[in-house]
């Protein structure tokens, strides 16, 4: 059955809508009930969204429904599938005023981690595909990323700047394992003595520990490790193919331990769900040896509001109007609200009261916000095959 989008769209408005006097699982009930689009479990088993709803810049949105012949139990779970993009050119810049960075370089599309919170998944959009259950299986990677780094830095006139990894979608996704395109961009990253900054949740990081303790010795590496939660239940729901909390502690340790100045992330924070967790995440994140810390909270931009709406009416129904009460709170009365300077913190009493425990917190830690500045003298840039170096 095929509808338009602003039918689609309108409906997931009211289904969202808080009802007259429905608790949240009324709510879940009435959602499922009169759009029948909720992928069933076992196919999507082992993923964070529920929902695959089409991409918003295409035509048509189709919608399943049962017919009675119970084909639903025939269709095979959701698979990760890879595909090469040729991409055209591998560092992207902003000029955002609320970001530390310049520059980033994302190794793949997608994010088999399925975070459920992710504020990226509205970007597979562009790649005609879904935010929900598409951005976790239909997976884009870039193994020409570190010929195209080696020719962009090479260009005449190029700034040395750190680049930052991990801003978009994880560095250190499960698919790193076979495509090793992180390590490549890594290998000349070291060669031509650029500055990177990492940001992960994945223990695969320590894999790549050469490299990094490598350029950490000369001030060209850090590396921060996001913790959302220590209960390992509610982060196996909501990032079901992420490292543990307890694996990422560890990965902490080991940077520590080999002399790579690692961060500890609360990130996101999620209001009536992980907020209560922030003195604990940076407690046990300096015992494993993070030299300083930073939090974000919860942003649920475009398509990320109603995957996370469906999700807590999912697994956490009787919390949603409570959950969503706060998010609001801290948004101006909506779902998000993307200004800069407040889109990572918030307004409001209760954004106010998280920001104040935060910076107690770290100070009776004798920890520092995350603001350490990694070198850009020692720049090199790289000579490409065939160009001929100058004798005087």
């Amino acid at each position: 059955m095929a509808t338009s989008l602003d039918a689609v769209h309108h409906a997931d408005q009211f289904a969202f809508a808080p009802s007259n006097g429905a608790n949240g699982a009324e709510q879940a009930d009435t959602f499922v009930a009169r759009h029948g689009k909720r992928v069933i479990e076992n196919r999507r088993r082992g993923r964070g969204a529920g929902l695959n709803p089409a991409g918003r810049f295409e035509p048509v949105a189709r919608e399943t429904f049962d017919d009675g012949w119970q084909t639903f139990e025939e269709l095979p779970p959701f698979k990760t599938d890879v595909q090469s993009e040729a991409a055209r050119k591998i560092i992207a810049k902003n000029d955002s005023p609320d970001i530390p960075f310049d520059r980033s370089i994302n190794p793949y599309r997608g994010c088999e981690h399925g975070c459920i919170y992710c504020y990226a998944r509205p970007t597979h959009a562009h790649m005609g595909l879904s935010a929900g259950l598409d951005f976790e299986t239909k997976l884009f990677a870039k193994p020409n990323a570190a010929d195209l780094l080696r020719k962009e830095l090479a260009r005449e006139g190029y700034k040395c700047r750190s680049i930052a990894m991990g801003t978009n979608t994880d560095p250190y996704q499960p698919i790193e394992k076979h495509w090793n395109v992180t390590r490549s961009i890594l290998e000349v990253l070291e060669e031509t003595n650029h500055p990177v900054s990492i940001v992960t949740k994945s223990g695969l990081v320590t894999r790549d520990i050469d490299i990094l303790q490598r350029m950490a010795k000369k001030g060209l590496a850090k590396v921060g490790i996001s913790v959302t939660t220590m209960d390992r239940s509610l982060s196996r729901k909501m990032e079901p193919r992420a490292a543990t909390p307890t694996l990422r502690l560890e990965t902490i340790c080991k940077l520590t331990d080999a002399g790579i100045p690692t961060s500890i992330m609360v990130a996101p924070v999620m209001p009536a769900l992980t907020d209560h967790e922030m003195e604990r995440i940076l407690e046990a994140g300096k015992a494993n040896g993070a030299r300083d810390g930073d939090y974000i909270l919860l942003r649920l931009p475009r398509e990320v509001s109603g995957l996370f709406k469906d999700w807590v009416l999912r697994e956490y129904p009787d919390k949603y109007t409570h959950i969503m009460s706060l998010i609001r709170s801290m948004r101006g009365g909506a779902d998000y609200d993307a200004e800069w300077g407040t889109r990572m913190r918030g307004v409001g009493p209760y954004a106010w009261q998280l920001g104040r425990r935060f910076e107690l917190a770290i100070r009776r830690l004798k920890m520092a916000p995350m603001r350490m500045s990694l070198r850009n003298d020692l720049f090199e840039p790289p000579v490409l095959p065939g160009t001929q170096l100058a004798l005087f």
